[in-house]
């Protein structure tokens, strides 16, 4: 099994949600962040997301974009996040790590050269937030061929005519997310489907957006899994809550 498929089947066994966390590759620099990066296991982390530093972040908020901008600011590029997995791969054999940003860095680094170098560094799964399953030739297709899972995104708007057309080619897990950036701090209320930037009070409330994730267990039916919150604007008693949803 895959690292990915490993931990999640753990984590069934233990009953609990996985613990997600991101963090930008090269925020605020090369060694605090690949200090950040080694230390995340130990801090209780499950699998982690390691974003690749773009200029254009348009599906991200403030707090991600300005992450973007140190990062770049501090000349950190996509060699050096796959050197950064290297390091990290060192210490730890175990903690599934998926890297996270937009095609345009790995159109320029080339694609066939990057599934190559990811998969030797020890890149598990891919989250590219604007490649479509339409253009699964180009990128989720050598990905998975290679060995590396390719996430895909949903949300309560996907419908169930576009869902099995987003499942398929999906593995490693399902992101699934309210509309709108990421860290916008608008929380969608259980059962609501409808999203905004200025939402009714009755509807919604000033908290982080939560996100689930979702083991791809195929096509067929409703999806059954753990999940986990962008709890940072929840506290851990809400949060946990949560989770037990």
């Amino acid at each position: 099994m895959s690292r990915l498929q490993t931990r999640f089947a753990q984590l069934k066994e233990q009953n609990r949600a996985a613990l997600v966390t991101f963090v930008t590759a090269g925020d605020p620099g090369y060694d605090t962040s690949l200090a950040i990066l080694k230390g995340l296991p130990a801090a209780g982390a499950d699998v982690i997301e390691l974003g690749m530093p773009f200029t254009d972040p348009m599906a991200d908020g403030p707090a991600i974009q300005l992450a973007n901008i140190r990062a770049l600011e501090a000349k950190q590029n996509l060699l050096k996040t796959l050197q950064m997995v290297r390091e990290f791969r060192k210490d730890n054999n175990d903690t599934p790590l998926v890297l996270m940003g937009y095609f345009n860095p790995i159109h320029k680094y080339g694609v066939p050269k990057f599934i190559a170098d990811a998969k030797e560094a020890g890149v598990d799964g891919l989250i590219v937030v604007d490649m479509p399953p339409e253009h699964n030739g180009e990128l989720c297709d050598p990905a998975q061929a290679a060995g590396i899972d390719f996430i895909r995104l949903t949300t309560p708007t996907t419908d169930d005519v576009r869902l099995p057309t987003v499942l398929n080619g999906s593995s490693g897990f399902v992101y699934y997310g309210i509309r709108g950036r990421c860290d916008r701090r608008w929380r969608c209320d259980p059962g609501t489907r409808r999203g905004s930037r200025d939402p009714p009070a009755s509807a919604y409330r000033p908290a982080d957006q939560h996100r689930f994730w979702y083991p791809h267990t195929g096509t067929g039916g409703r999806h059954r899994a753990p999940g986990r919150w962008r709890g940072g604007g929840l506290g851990p008693d809400r949060s946990h809550r949560q989770c037990q949803q």
